[in-house]
């Protein structure tokens, strides 16, 4: 990664934290560099510090002078990010640094996603801690591992010697909108084990490419296709094929925009298999007018050699399991128009040696549609006698009607602005939820500079959008 891309820039401590971050690879599941980096940013500084077993950081900083009988306030985020990259792309999420650059107002890395979920949090809150000039109560910054995959990190907290109960998470994406409440969730899988047997033939690559793909809980709701699903419907209209691989999606929790399959069938099968995939094809793209850059191609190869493929009924009841799964939006909020209640996205889809695995990211506000959504899921495994599991489940976050954290946040945001800002729940996953069940009485609210197209390789952050949350923070912390 080229080196002090982002040094022009002010707040020159925040840009300065970002792109450090930036330089070392933390994906969920690689946070172990991140974590040390963090403990050895409070070390070198002599502030009070812990890191637990799993890697979550926390870091204590004394009041300013004044402030010393002010109630505390914690500043929390996730070091890890999710790991996307465009379709050609070498990046390797394990041992590269982002290549960041920037682009006008954005900040962004080249053919893969940012990470500013939630390098924003991290960096701003280390800017924090960094300065010794600014006025603020007691400071508790919570840093915590594998947000995106389950919340391992908030699950393994240990908050006996958290003392405060005033949060602000910087985990949000869109400036001048305060989210108070948010969705639970869980992630579900689908496995199951089909004989594989040698086949001659025609083989046939199949690849769905150029779609938007995001967020599978905040851009659930914006028609965006899923390649996973999209291949698969393909597949079913292809006469006689034999699967011999399927590779689809990145992340439970990003909409998918690349999948390919691997089939082998007769000679003669060819041509008509051809003509279907085109009429697919037309029909495909007129359902999803947004995904413009949407393409299918096929690349042929002869298949004189045998090649060990499911035989067609496993096939067909491989492609009939992965159609009746649910996806997308299940039901929306009947008090909140517009938003989204319970959804889910089929993330990942992977057929090697026979072995199938389907992941789904489950989200909802509502305890008993959740519920039945995982039950929902097991039936099906059971029905076509797969095995199902389930993992990371996490609480919804409820709304406070009574909030005085967010009454100051808003005088704040009014002042600075000149307009009321926006205060919503959210249709994604937040580390409050589970906070809030170890911190009795913990009053939250979520903020974050404009981040668009997250958990895909568009992901950009705003210069301007993150100068302006960085004074908006300051002042609530001087106001508190």
């Amino acid at each position: 990664m080229e080196k002090n891309v982002l040094a022009g820039l002010e707040p020159k401590a925040v840009f300065t934290f970002f792109e450090q971050l930036c330089a070392i690879p933390h994906g969920s599941g690689n946070t172990a560099a991140a974590s040390a980096w963090a403990a050895d940013f409070a070390r070198q500084r002599g502030l009070r510090h812990r890191q637990d077993a799993v890697g979550n950081v926390v870091i204590w900083k004394d009041a300013s002078p004044g402030y010393e009988d002010h109630p505390p306030v914690m500043l929390q985020g996730h070091l890890d990010m999710v790991c996307v990259k465009d379709s050609g792309v070498s990046h390797d999420f394990l041992a590269d640094p982002l290549e960041l650059y920037i682009d006008g107002d954005w900040i962004k890395a080249r053919g893969t996603t940012l990470g500013g979920d939630d390098g924003a949090a991290v960096a701003m809150a280390l800017a924090v801690l960094d300065d010794d000039t600014l006025p603020h109560p007691p400071l508790e910054v919570l840093l915590t591992i594998d947000e995106e995959t389950g919340m391992t990190g908030a699950n393994e907290v240990d908050a006996a010697d958290l003392r405060s109960r005033r949060l602000i998470n910087i985990d949000s994406e869109v400036e001048g909108v305060f989210t108070a409440g948010c969705a639970g969730g869980a992630r579900s899988d689908i496995r199951k084990t089909f004989p594989t047997a040698p086949a001659t033939g025609k083989v046939c690559t199949l690849t769905v490419t150029g779609l938007q793909g995001g967020h599978s809980g905040v851009d659930i709701n914006k028609g965006r296709a899923n390649a996973n699903k999209l291949l698969v419907e393909c597949l079913a209209r292809l006469p006689g094929i034999r699967l011999i691989a399927f590779r689809g999606g990145e992340q439970d929790n990003a909409i998918p925009v690349q999948a390919e399959a691997r089939v082998v069938m007769a000679d003669s099968a060819a041509e008509s298999a051809q003509t279907a995939a085109d009429a697919w094809l037309e029909r495909a793209r007129a359902e999803y007018p947004q995904d413009d850059r949407f393409s299918l191609q096929l690349a042929w190869a002869d298949g004189s050699d045998p090649i060990e493929a499911l035989s067609e009924e496993d096939t067909r009841a491989v492609l009939r399991l992965l159609l009746d799964a649910p996806n997308g939006i299940q039901s929306m909020e009947p008090d909140l128009p517009g938003q989204v209640r319970t959804s889910l996205n089929m993330g990942v889809v992977r057929l090697e040696d026979g072995a199938l695995r389907s992941a789904f990211c489950v989200r909802s506000s509502s305890g008993a549609e959740k519920a039945k959504l995982f039950e929902d899921l097991r039936a099906l495994a059971q029905a076509n006698g797969a095995d199902y599991g389930q993992h990371g489940e996490y609480p919804a976050w409820e709304y406070r009607k009574d909030s005085p954290l967010r009454d100051v946040m808003v005088r704040v945001f009014e002042k600075q602005y000149g307009r009321a800002p926006v205060v919503e729940t959210i249709h994604a996953g937040l580390e409050c939820g589970l906070l809030s069940e170890k911190m009795p009485g913990l009053d939250a609210v979520s903020i974050g500079p404009d981040l668009v197209d997250i958990h895909s390789a568009r992901e950009r952050m705003s210069i301007a959008s993150m100068q302006r949350t960085w004074a908006f923070l300051l002042e609530v912390l001087a106001q508190l």
